[in-house]
């Protein structure tokens, strides 16, 4: 059942991508203000009773729908539902069309509209960066945001699917990454959540993604270089400020010998969050160029493959089991 629900949805979400503003998307924003605003009182345990509730609320309620629709309508019912969300958790089309604007841009040698979509996606001071520079922070935007949206879903839900969970992992996962990301932005009356709110969100962040991008960091090495990125993993995840995502771009960086790492780009609104911040120090390799966003599509793509034939043999040993 797990890979033909991710199989329909992953084809789905292809042929007919979620828009960026609808209202699933704005129904979870709203409620992580909501949350935010009424039970944010500053101190660590109620920041704790807040996240909590913000996102296992929710995942409670999917669980308890998956058991009725399994139990009381059949496990045919229950894969659509669990297509459903992956749906709307699961997905390239989600930041995709970032990434092909900018490198068809590249591609007809306009350099400032490159810039331009690249500061409107990530909400940053571009300024007058080189080609290279483009490409490399367009590389490891997309990395991660590719493992935030496809690999981090897909570890999660199919490790707690098999389980008898449903489709709560990928929920889990998902709101988690949004709440942090949500309420490390000012509002639109310029207001934030408190210090340790956010603090909190982003250990429960850190904590949740640290096995997934770890397993992201594997697949890419089995695919690609494997030395290099297993190199690159030991030596230079450290170069990047945030331990999980320098994980994946060291590898990353190895797999397709790139250089990626180096200096970062500044908020476009203070307090802004971005899906990636490189660090100060460059991992070795050759220097981005145009060549290397195939080489990437090429990455994920075989990730993907990858991680869908290990689900299709699971799956097929449960069966016969």
């Amino acid at each position: 059942m797990n890979f033909f629900a991710i199989l329909l949805a992953l084809v789905l979400e292809q042929v007919r991508p979620l828009k960026t503003h609808n209202q699933v998307f704005a129904a979870v924003n709203r409620w992580a203000k909501w949350m935010a605003r009424t039970f944010d009182a500053g101190t660590r345990p109620q920041a704790w009773i807040t996240w909590g509730i913000t996102i296992l609320g929710p995942a409670l309620l999917v669980v308890l729908v998956h058991w009725l629709l399994a139990f009381g309508l059949g496990w045919w019912v229950a894969i659509l539902w669990n297509v459903a969300l992956l749906y709307v958790t699961l997905g390239f089309r989600q930041f995709s069309h970032h990434f092909t604007g900018i490198r068809e841009a590249l591609e007809n040698g306009d350099e400032d509209p490159a810039r331009e979509l690249l500061a409107q996606w990530q909400q940053v001071q571009v300024g007058q960066i080189p080609r290279s520079e483009i490409v490399r922070h367009v590389i490891e935007y997309s990395i991660i945001a590719a493992h935030r949206h496809v690999f981090g879903v897909f570890f999660w839900y199919a490790a707690l699917s098999l389980i008898g969970l449903g489709p709560v992992g990928a929920v889990i996962y998902r709101l988690t990454e949004f709440a942090q990301r949500r309420w490390h932005a000012p509002s639109s009356d310029g207001s934030l959540p408190s210090e340790v709110l956010r603090s909190v969100s982003a250990r429960a962040w850190q904590a949740i993604d640290w096995l997934p991008s770890r397993m992201t960091a594997v697949g890419f090495a089995v695919v690609g270089s494997f030395e290099d990125a297993m190199d690159g993993w030991r030596h230079h995840a450290q170069n990047f400020p945030t331990d999980n995502d320098g994980v994946i771009l060291a590898a990353t960086a190895g797999a397709i010998n790139i250089r990626l790492g180096g200096a970062a780009l500044q908020p476009a609104v203070e307090e802004s969050d971005t899906v990636a911040t490189p660090g100060s120090s460059s991992t070795p390799g050759r220097e981005a160029n145009l060549s290397h966003f195939a080489q990437v599509v090429g990455l994920v793509w075989r990730t993907v493959i990858l991680w869908l034939l290990l689900l299709a043999l699971l799956t097929m040993a449960n069966l016969v089991g």
